[in-house]
């Protein structure tokens, strides 16, 4: 009986695991840990046999003045619990780097995708089963390959099975949160194991391995391994977040999921037919994704952390933002039209229920351009009420006053005159969103809440729309000026010997930042009236929406304090620094 093995978790594996947890325990869904949990099983129950192959072929073997002595099937405790910390640490590596990936948008077919990535997927299927058919060689032919032929013929046809299935889809995916997953655990684990090998730890047997050293103790074989087991643990979670993306972003072929879908219906996801995914919908989802990130990265960030359709659905009502379409549009009181003709078959119906599918397709196929029909067939109408929509056009006719040549010149009042015009303009382009918002929690939260909280909480929403507006214009005043907008009232303007066109030709005189820091105190003012509110949203989804608010609100924060950084966008406009971002999701997150 012995405690080295067990000294190398209490000193490197269980430390390392604590940090993470620690870390990512803010962050983590409850889909996290039951993908995890699943990947746990797996790995364990396809480990143990090959494991317990090698003690008894004594390819592997444990000093017994190095284990502490309970084995099942031979295998040392110690190494029965590698299998969980192993596959725990990567998961976590894995979750931490792709807990912002939107996985809808990474679907894909054959129609889908590029010669390029079909070639990709067909190398990857071929040069897998090469090295299968390697491995049994080396096996069959024994001798100093056995062991690299053993870990060849166990680990790849596990990879050939998920790389089939969601070799095209991990392609899509941003090349470094699959690659560091690998090789950062890897790396890590290579040095323990080097250390191990050095101390005795465990060995493997002189005739079973070729003698090479990747560097100090540490067997090639032993490289491999640690590779390959965790390219098998994040191609399983690949696989999983695929499967989980096809239920969720599917309707028509899932009508019925929940939050957090069952492992038999993941694995119906993951084995349904690429060629009957709506691809239009994967469109729209790509092009909804990026117009979200370049409109707010902290809505974005926040959004991570909703379940399932209900992220679907706030991506696509957030990004579908039919004042910015509006003004790239000449015409823009026919635009005007014809998004209320839109919402006027959306809507029409004695009963609430909205216009036919066909008709309402038709209607946006015929009068809008390309770039603006993903956005509006995709929108959830069926699940929002109208009135904040319509009110959402009329803070688009409000924006339209200032194109008026008239008024650029001076003979007509800017649109923003006092406070009670300021506060209606805010209403009507971010309270009417941020309600929006909060339907669409209604509608998929597992926790119904009475009828009169839900009224206080749609009262609190509209409030703290009018606070993130004020951010917003005081973030951009100069870039409004640019484009001849001043959204600054024009009451306090007057108070400062200004009018809207000073505004215009010297956004950066030392008056503009009083008046900056004037409606800042103003947007903290209602974020006061509404913050405490928002407590008593449901549990699942109260971290994430707070995450938002703060998450924007903390822009004026910056402002207040004159820290804010250049955006990579626009470097005329002030952002919160990335790392403060991570900071305020995680604290928000660790508070709810």
């Amino acid at each position: 009986m012995g405690w080295d093995y067990a000294l190398v978790h209490i000193k490197f594996t269980i430390p390392l695991a604590g940090l993470l947890t620690v870390l990512l325990k803010p962050l983590l869904t409850r889909t996290d840990l039951y993908k995890t949990s699943a990947l746990i099983v797996i790995a364990f129950s396809s480990a143990l046999p090959w494991d317990s192959y090698l003690v008894h072929q004594r390819i592997w073997t444990y000093p017994k003045d190095a284990v502490l002595g309970p084995s099942l099937f031979k295998v040392p405790v110690e190494e029965l619990f590698f299998f969980v910390i192993q596959t725990y640490i990567t998961s976590m590596f894995y979750i931490l780097l792709n807990k912002s990936s939107f996985h809808p948008q990474y679907l894909t077919n054959k129609a889908d995708s590029s010669r390029r990535m079909q070639f990709a997927r067909r190398f990857g299927q071929s040069a897998l089963m090469v090295l299968i058919v390697v491995g049994i060689y080396y096996v069959k032919r024994g001798g100093e390959e056995t062991y690299l032929g053993l870990i060849l013929a166990w680990a790849c046809p596990f990879a050939l099975l998920t790389w089939t299935f969601s070799g095209l889809f991990l392609i899509r995916l941003p090349t470094a949160r699959v690659a560091l997953p690998i090789l950062i655990p890897t790396v890590y684990l290579w040095v323990i194991d080097e250390l191990a090998l050095g101390r005795g730890t465990w060995a493997i047997e002189t005739g079973t391995k070729l003698g090479i050293h990747l560097f100090g103790c540490l067997e090639m074989e032993e490289a491999v391994f640690f590779f390959a087991t965790n390219c098998l643990i994040v191609l399983g979670l690949v696989a999983f977040d695929r499967g989980t993306a096809v239920v969720h972003t599917f309707p028509e072929l899932f009508p019925e999921v929940p939050a957090d879908p069952s492992f038999a219906l993941v694995l119906r996801g993951v084995f349904t037919n690429p060629e009957i995914y709506d691809i239009a919908r994967v469109k729209g989802l790509r092009d909804a994704t990026n117009r979200l990130r370049c409109k707010s990265r902290s809505f974005y960030l926040a959004s991570a952390a909703f379940p399932g359709r209900l992220r679907i659905d706030l991506v696509l009502l957030v990004a579908d933002d039919l004042v910015d379409e509006a003004r790239t549009q000449a015409a823009a009181l026919e635009w005007i039209d014809k998004l209320t003709k839109y919402l006027d078959l959306a809507y029409a119906s004695d009963a609430k229920a909205p216009a036919s599918t066909q008709s309402l397709g038709g209607y946006i196929d015929r009068s809008f351009p390309g770039s603006a029909r993903s956005a509006l067939k995709l929108l959830p109408i069926d699940r929002l009420p109208k009135e904040p929509l319509y009110d959402l056009l009329e803070g688009f006719k409000m924006d339209l006053s200032f194109t008026q040549s008239d008024n650029i010149q001076g003979s007509l009042p800017f649109p923003i005159k006092d406070e009670h015009a300021l506060e209606t303009y805010a209403h009507r382009v971010a309270s009417t969103v941020g309600e929006l918002c909060l339907w669409l929690v209604f509608y998929h939260g597992q926790t119904r809440l009475p009828k009169d909280k839900e009224a206080m909480l749609v009262l609190a929403a509209q409030t703290m729309g009018h606070a993130l507006q004020y951010v917003n214009i005081a973030r951009d005043i100069k870039v409004d000026a640019e484009i001849n907008r001043v959204y600054l009232p024009t009451n306090w303007l007057k108070e400062e010997d200004l009018t809207p066109q000073d505004i215009i030709r010297d956004p950066n005189q030392p008056a503009v930042e009083r008046l900056r820091q004037r409606l800042l105190d103003l947007a903290f003012k209602e974020y006061g009236r509404s913050r405490s509110t928002m407590d008593m949203i449901p549990d699942d989804v109260r971290g994430p929406l707070i995450v938002a608010v703060e998450s924007y609100m903390e822009i004026g924060r910056v402002l207040r304090e004159g820290k804010g950084v250049p955006s990579a966008k626009n470097p005329k406009r002030a952002t919160v620094p990335r790392a403060r971002r991570v900071w305020v999701a995680w604290k928000n997150l660790s508070l709810t």
